[in-house]
């Protein structure tokens, strides 16, 4: 068995980053362990995650690119988000899913089926979130 436990997000100040994912996305602390001057760790997780992030102090931040955050509402994620001072972009839907032959379209996937919806976000450092609809029950 293998399981992601972890993904390191790159970024140029972890107290602003911590301050963004903690109060802003809504992430829980995990750790946040400064035994040294030099030496720090923090992990924040998503609600309702098995997988955490760290945050990584960076000289090139904002590398992380359409990392998934999932999510079985993505109107009221987004609406939550956007509440909290994220800025999430457009929400859009992929065009004839069932061979993804097509474009895409702006608004959520009329069927709501899953995988189907998307929007995304950034953090202050240009690190990229992907957001995608599974699981909606109307």
């Amino acid at each position: 068995m293998l399981a992601l436990e972890v993904v390191l997000v790159p970024v140029s100040d972890v107290d602003r980053a911590l301050k963004f994912y903690l109060e802003t996305v809504g992430f829980g602390l995990d750790v946040d362990y400064h035994p040294t001057d030099d030496f720090r760790v923090v992990q924040l997780t998503p609600p309702g995650s098995a997988c955490s992030i760290q945050l990584t102090l960076s000289e090139s931040p904002g590398r992380l690119k359409n990392a998934y955050l999932v999510t079985d509402n993505l109107a009221a994620t987004c609406a939550h988000l956007s509440e909290r001072g994220v800025k999430v972009d457009s929400v859009r839907y992929k065009d004839n899913l069932d061979s993804w032959s097509g474009g895409w379209s702006p608004g959520l996937d009329p069927y709501r089926r899953d995988y189907a919806s998307f929007a995304e976000f950034c953090d202050p450092d240009g690190n990229v979130w992907i957001l995608q609809e599974r699981g909606y029950r109307a």
